[in-house]
């Protein structure tokens, strides 16, 4: 036998998430060509309407073409010739495949991934949310948060996360647009202008429905990995959606590699910070955990300013950890750059949260434990007492109706960390 060593796997060799990804590249180009196709066929059938005009009328189909709004990359309006769509090109318009069949209102938000809409379907009267990927950097097909939200939100359906309702196309395919339906609210807005803090019965509701809308998510292996405030939705009957699944990443048994560039900054878990690049549901936990606290006190729980702040501020709250509290932290690969012996020992939960009962500082402390292992599961904290003990949860439908913000009613602008940008690495398909 050679006592050579193995061959150094050579940095240019394909591994397992390369592969997943052009797996899923070329599934992406496959959509974009048929909606390409579906697109070129309905332009045709437009055409074929605007010539088929009776003869002897006098005007010419250049004359009898209209003028419309389309919709620019940058979502602003501009006027252009169409041509008069004809009667054979109904049944295409009725399914609303292009984004002409909806009249924008007004923008709601810009985020990491899109600009979003609120719009209304010219043919049912419908008010929707237009989500217009940002499709300026693509050469290779959609991006993969686009791709991973579409089918994310069409494999969980769940009366506590958003629905797509289609997918339609402007002129070019950098116009590709999610409809989905419209929601009053986000939480994140509603904390900084509700006059008054949420009941403890109104907290319980909305923490119930999280938790029920991310057990849905975790039973069929999917990962949200953004959790936070500002993609909670709320609609006028307190009804939570749960949105915005550009990071959502499915998983499998056994693990395999992920980035940790993933979830807003001030709802990362421990073993994000430390580097981790295999992990579980148990990160969305995490994330539940400081909206849980967010929500009770009407601010961030965690706001740090940077990584290392970050760490320090969730030491600060719960103590440092150790090798009993979480077993083989220490071999992470970031668990160097952080002071940790240095920290404090003890926790400040309880004194943090002094007006939140027993069972509520149990539940809270589980969905905040740093093993991940150890962490609480979504299906596990639906069960816990918190939840039986008086007073009970609110009935949705007895909440208060609020301004809507996203409807035009008014308008605040909050500060608010944004997403890791497309993922770290995992942005293309």
């Amino acid at each position: 036998m050679s006592d050579q060593p193995p061959r150094k796997k050579s940095k240019w060799d394909d591994d397992e998430e390369e592969i997943a990804q052009e797996r899923e590249r070329r599934r992406a180009q496959k959509l974009a060509a048929r909606l390409m196709s579906e697109k070129e066929q309905l332009e045709r059938s437009h055409e074929r309407g605007a010539t088929d005009s009776p003869r002897g009328s006098g005007r010419s189909s250049v004359e009898s073409t209209p003028r419309r709004a389309a919709w620019d990359d940058d979502g602003s309006a501009r006027l252009r010739k169409v041509p008069r769509r004809g009667r054979e090109a109904h049944p295409l318009l009725e399914s609303c495949r292009s984004v002409y069949c909806y009249e924008r209102l007004n923008e709601i938000e810009e985020g990491s991934y899109g600009i979003v809409f609120r719009a209304r379907c010219k043919s049912t009267g419908d008010i929707v949310a237009l989500k217009k990927l940002k499709m300026d950097k693509e050469k290779n097909g959609f991006p993969i948060t686009s791709l991973r939200e579409i089918q994310t939100l069409m494999t969980v359906p769940h009366e506590n996360i958003v629905r797509v309702r289609e997918v339609v196309v402007g002129d070019t395919l950098t116009q590709v647009f999610i409809v989905m339906d419209f929601i009053e609210h986000d939480l994140k807005t509603l904390l900084a202008n509700m006059p008054t803090p949420f009941l403890a019965s109104e907290i319980k509701t909305l923490v119930m429905q999280l938790l029920s809308a991310m057990a849905a998510c975790h039973d069929n292996w999917v990962i949200h990995r953004d959790l936070k405030t500002s993609n909670l939705l709320m609609n006028n009957r307190g009804q939570i959606k749960v949105a915005d699944f550009g990071l959502a990443r499915t998983y499998g048994d056994p693990l395999g590699d992920m980035t940790q560039l993933v979830v807003t900054l001030w709802y990362r878990a421990p073993e994000l910070l430390f580097g981790a690049t295999e992990y579980t549901t148990a990160v969305d936990m995490w994330s539940i955990g400081c909206i849980f606290g967010e929500l009770i006190l009407r601010e961030p729980l965690l706001p740090g300013r940077g990584e290392i702040d970050q760490v320090n501020k969730i030491f600060k709250l719960l103590g440092r950890p150790t090798d009993e509290l979480w077993p083989g932290f220490r071999k992470l690969p970031n668990a160097k750059s952080f002071n940790i012996d240095a920290a404090q020992p003890y926790s400040t939960l309880s004194r943090t949260f002094r007006y939140l009962t027993q069972s509520g500082l149990d539940l809270l402390s589980r969905l905040l434990t740093y093993d991940p292992a150890k962490r609480i599961t979504a299906e596990e904290a639906l069960k816990h007492a918190y939840f039986e003990e008086s007073p009970l949860p609110k009935d949705p439908g007895l909440f208060n109706s609020f301004p809507s913000v996203a409807s035009g009613e008014k308008k605040t602008t909050l500060a608010s960390p944004s997403a890791p940008q497309a993922g770290g690495g995992y942005d293309f398909v």
